[in-house]
């Protein structure tokens, strides 16, 4: 259509990876782990207090940057847990991260400015920088150093019109969770060279085997520097609830939302009550969240290990494992694409996520059952298996 925006029409198409493709074959036996939902249900105290809301007439307009009671328990929360100490008048609630993430690059990036990203990388970043009339580029990082944050591939990346580094901590899709000398290392490069980081923290809760997650913003010199993202999706099972928050310094509240009201008002009213119970209800209700993913991760990464021509590092966090599947001979969508077609699971091809990935695939432990985690790993052995040399 000619009156398309440029915006849209010279920009890269929007793409759902294997999901998309899953759909059109029209199978109904498939075994979904390319998405990253998480499959348990919303735990019932959310629920209810989400109702009583309801009820009790939480039914209009409210509060631009979120209601205050549920800001100031946000604020709680970030002093405890993430070693922020910032006022509710710096957090603004958004639809979920994907619109707080939105929101930062709108109101930071300009047309020619530049936006680096950390390769393997998030697809939904890119389309967010490149609306925002900016270009993303890429710093590759090293798959045989486990994708640690490279100083030198990102530094070599800067130029006069790098305006901000865009984090994904912990990582999607390589389930890293970044040390604290990592971290220190990319904060040391944005305060040098005086640009934002946007910080995606959406797995903050999810952590196996003792790994910490440091929220970059709370580093000497990067709170005035950093907008934060979180969200209540993967954490408390949300994702369908379109509900996240973000930080940011104050000076930056108006610009984020000029952005937020203008494109929808403000969150839904009675969905931040579920979002103030889960910050300030029983935390056994998350552990218990937790700890089933962590048995899921433990029955796919052992399970993959045993694969021919498969090897799967153990996730630090996320619901992701990103297991190399090289020795099988296949390209990632090759893998990907077989799989589907012969074995009826979907995975997400590792070259979704750039050229970093390559050779891999992202399976997402926590889309599925346990029940159905087994059966596809029993599809995926024995493909790999009929395939594998004599």
């Amino acid at each position: 259509m000619k009156h398309l925006a440029k915006r849209i029409t010279e920009t890269s198409p929007k793409s759902f990876g294997m999901f998309a493709k899953a759909m059109q074959t029209g199978r109904e036996d498939l075994i979904h782990l390319e998405l990253g939902r998480p499959s348990a249900d919303t735990p019932e105290h959310i629920k209810e207090a989400t109702i009583d809301a309801i009820r009790r007439g939480d039914v209009h307009y409210s509060d631009l940057q979120g209601v205050p009671h549920l800001r100031r328990a946000l604020a709680e929360k970030l002093s405890r847990k993430n070693d922020l100490e910032v006022t509710p008048d710096r957090i603004l609630v958004t639809n979920g991260l994907t619109h707080g993430s939105y929101a930062g690059i709108m109101a930071f990036l300009d047309p020619g400015d530049e936006a680096i990203l950390l390769e393997p990388y998030y697809p939904q970043h890119i389309g967010k920088v490149e609306l925002a009339g900016a270009t993303p580029v890429l710093a590759q990082l090293d798959a045989s150093k486990n994708y640690a944050i490279d100083p030198e591939a990102i530094e070599a990346k800067i130029t006069e019109r790098t305006k901000m580094i865009v984090l994904i901590n912990p990582c999607n899709p390589t389930g890293r969770v970044y040390s604290r000398e990592e971290l220190q290392a990319l904060a040391d490069i944005a305060i040098k060279h005086d640009l934002i980081v946007m910080s995606d923290e959406v797995y903050e809760d999810i952590l196996f085997d003792k790994a910490e997650h440091i929220s970059i913003a709370s580093l000497p010199g990067m709170d005035e520097r950093t907008i934060t993202l979180f969200a209540f999706t993967k954490s408390y099972a949300m994702d369908g609830w379109r509900l996240g928050y973000l930080v940011a310094p104050e000076a930056a509240m108006s610009a984020l939302l000029k952005i937020t009201t203008n494109d929808c008002t403000h969150v839904n009213t009675f969905i931040q009550e579920g979002a103030l119970a889960a910050v300030t209800g029983d935390p056994d209700v998350l552990q218990g969240l937790i700890d089933e993913d962590a048995e899921k991760r433990q029955r796919v990464v052992s399970r993959l290990n045993q694969m021919p021509g498969i090897t799967c590092p153990w996730p630090e966090g996320t619901i992701y494992a990103f297991a190399d599947i090289s020795g099988t001979g296949f390209t990632s969508q090759d893998f990907a694409d077989k799989l589907l077609e012969e074995a009826g699971v979907v995975v997400e091809a590792g070259s979704f996520y750039g050229a970093a990935g390559e050779g891999r695939i992202r399976v997402c432990f926590g889309s599925a059952s346990i029940e159905d985690i087994d059966l596809a790993m029993d599809r995926i052995q024995a493909m790999v298996s009929d395939r594998a040399p004599a």
